[in-house]
């Protein structure tokens, strides 16, 4: 574990402390980890405005927020004694590229805290996340009700006192209900309104994702969103796990591009055990990785296309996706769900024609790319179904919790890869694409230029791609060759420890994050000092977006939100967990 030391940043923290005394202030964190301050609950509203709207501090971006059960952890002297529950706040400033993590506590009775939905609105699904799985109530939130499970559901799931077998029956008086009639000022005397319900089972939905919307003939004057119906409890699996066996949990959360999800996984974890993987293991990641953003964009795009009428660039996009999966199969037998990172780097080394393969693919992605290219980004129908549908302007995509593409698109050049380089990132050039409109169309065109640029990134590396082992020869981590097993007697008792005990993590925690296909993807995990995660929290980038996805479409037509729909990308394993 790294050493604990004052975080090196927080330059606001001197006018934190002037302004709130011992209500907020600095922890020391590991270096690997974010800054954090501890706030207490009853300055928790006031410390959110202060940092969202001081130039000191300029925290524009809600990120995450997990809550976290303390009723089994013995946790750092700034969880106050008798305060059961934790709830950590992710924020990001886009100003000046900075991480913070705001701490609060809350009683085992009845715990309350402020919503800061009014300060980040971004913070709405995440609260209700918190009450239905964790029990918090957040006081003055303006929907707070069941959001992941369903009405019949008894309980909160991921506190550390709920059997993890419980199951609940879901009856048909227990299924969601939007309160839609409350969410519009449209008077129904005045206007013959239709309800529409759009999902959850719809080819347009791409997955499992339920809005039901009030129209006036075509126009949308209100919806609501839902999610929940394909939530796989990943988060309450992994405490039941060790570090390693939660690997193909993460495969099922963006299965669009699942390498991207292993590896930020094992990174935060390594980040925790302060074990540094090989050289080949990090290019070998960074090249995976952008043929898995590779395959997300082309899904995206060719799925999104064929809602508007275009069939013809499913193909074009799906070939050279199907030819990308071949690539991932030779390096590790899966196509689809991989569990090809380890703590500690890969569960075996690429092919030997790797290099040549990936060239191959380079030069086939291109040409597929140019194909829609030509197709699309001039006809005039495709520009009349994306220009000015969809919007979301740069001051809502960052109250909303935008992140990758979605905000790239609205004009904020946030992308983890160039801010916070991991893997080779720092080893190899590539530009940001960004647009301004915030339209389907900006999403649209930035994801077409991402395509271009992850090529560029995978051609870089490969160039350079340096021999050698891809695990770490740290054998507390790591399992040992065959042969040490079979003949020594410390191999023998490594490969024992690890396989049976699990991998184990000092305590302590971390947030790790990197750059998904969709944003952000975030990793908050807590270790209790054992084999397993006390507690693993994602942070997923498609939640803000689909939360958001009611607001942007108001206003407009239903052909329209078909298309926004599939702009945003949201991908229900991810979303839903």
């Amino acid at each position: 574990m790294s050493t604990t030391t004052p975080s090196p940043t927080l330059a606001f923290a001197p006018l934190l402390e002037r302004k709130f005394g011992e209500k907020a202030a600095p922890e020391a964190r590991p270096a690997a980890d974010v800054p954090t301050i501890a706030v207490d609950a009853s300055a928790l509203h006031d410390v959110a405005l202060f940092l969202r709207d001081d130039p000191s501090a300029r925290f524009d971006l809600f990120l995450d927020l997990a809550a976290v059960d303390r009723l089994k952890l013995a946790g750092p002297a700034s969880y106050r004694a008798g305060e059961r529950f934790a709830a950590n706040y992710l924020l990001y400033s886009t100003e000046r590229n900075e991480h913070l993590r705001v701490r609060t506590t809350a009683p085992a009775a009845d715990p309350k805290l402020p919503t800061l939905t009014d300060v980040w609105w971004g913070a709405n699904w995440f609260e209700r996340e918190a009450w239905d799985l964790m029990g918090i109530t957040f006081e003055g939130h303006p929907n707070l009700k069941r959001l992941l499970t369903h009405n019949g559901f008894v309980g909160h799931a991921l506190r550390k006192d709920y059997e993890a077998g419980q199951r609940w029956l879901c009856t048909e008086e227990d299924v969601l209900q939007t309160d839609l009639a409350a969410q519009t000022e449209t008077p129904e005397d005045v206007f013959e309104t239709l309800t529409l319900n759009f999902g959850p089972s719809h080819p347009s939905t791409h997955g499992t994702l339920r809005v039901v919307m009030r129209c006036d003939g075509e126009t949308i004057v209100a919806a609501e969103s839902e999610c929940g119906y394909l939530h796989r409890c990943f988060e309450k699996m992994s405490e039941t796990h060790t570090y390693q066996q939660v690997i193909p949990y993460t495969d099922r959360l963006n299965y669009c591009s699942p390498m991207i999800n292993g590896s930020g996984y094992a990174r935060a974890v390594e980040s925790m055990l302060g074990v540094e993987i090989p050289e080949r293991a990090r290019a070998v990641r960074t090249v995976l990785a952008e043929f898995s953003r590779l395959m997300d964009h082309m899904v995206c795009l060719g799925a999104n296309l064929v809602d508007i009428g275009a069939l013809t660039n499913f193909w074009y996009a799906f070939q050279a996706r199907e030819e990308i999966y071949s690539l991932l199969e030779a390096c590790c037998g899966a196509r689809l769900t991989s569990s090809y990172a380890r703590i500690g780097g890969l569960s075996n080394d690429v092919p030997e024609n790797f290099v040549e393969w990936c060239r191959r693919l380079v030069k086939l992605c291109h040409n597929q790319i140019r194909e829609v290219d030509g197709l699309i980004t001039k006809n005039r129908i495709a520009q009349k179904r994306f220009r000015d549908t969809g919007v979301v302007t740069k001051e809502q995509a960052l109250a909303w919790g935008f992140t990758g593409p979605c905000l790239r698109a609205s004009g904020v050049a946030y992308d983890v890869r160039k801010d916070a380089p991991y893997d080779w990132y720092d080893r190899v050039d590539f530009d940001v694409p960004i647009a301004t409109e915030g339209d389907n169309f900006a999403r649209y065109l930035v994801r077409m230029e991402e395509m271009r640029q992850s090529l560029r990134i995978v051609e870089q590396v490969v160039a350079k791609l340096p021999n050698g082992p891809v695990n770490s020869d740290d054998y507390r981590v790591v399992l040992p060759p065959k042969e040490m097993v079979y003949n020594e007697m410390e191999g023998l008792i490594y490969h024992f420890k690890v396989v049976f005990e699990g991998i184990p993590v000092p305590a302590g925690e971390i947030y790790s994050y990197t750059e998904g296909a969709n944003g952000e993807l975030g990793y908050h995990i807590v270790s209790d000092g054992t084999g397993r995660p006390y507690r693993v929290k994602v942070r997923p980038p498609c939640f803000p977006l689909f939360a958001s996805f009611e607001k942007i479409i108001r206003g407009g037509m239903v052909s329209d939100a078909v298309a926004t729909l599939g702009t945003l990308n949201i991908i229900a394993g991810e979303l839903d967990r």
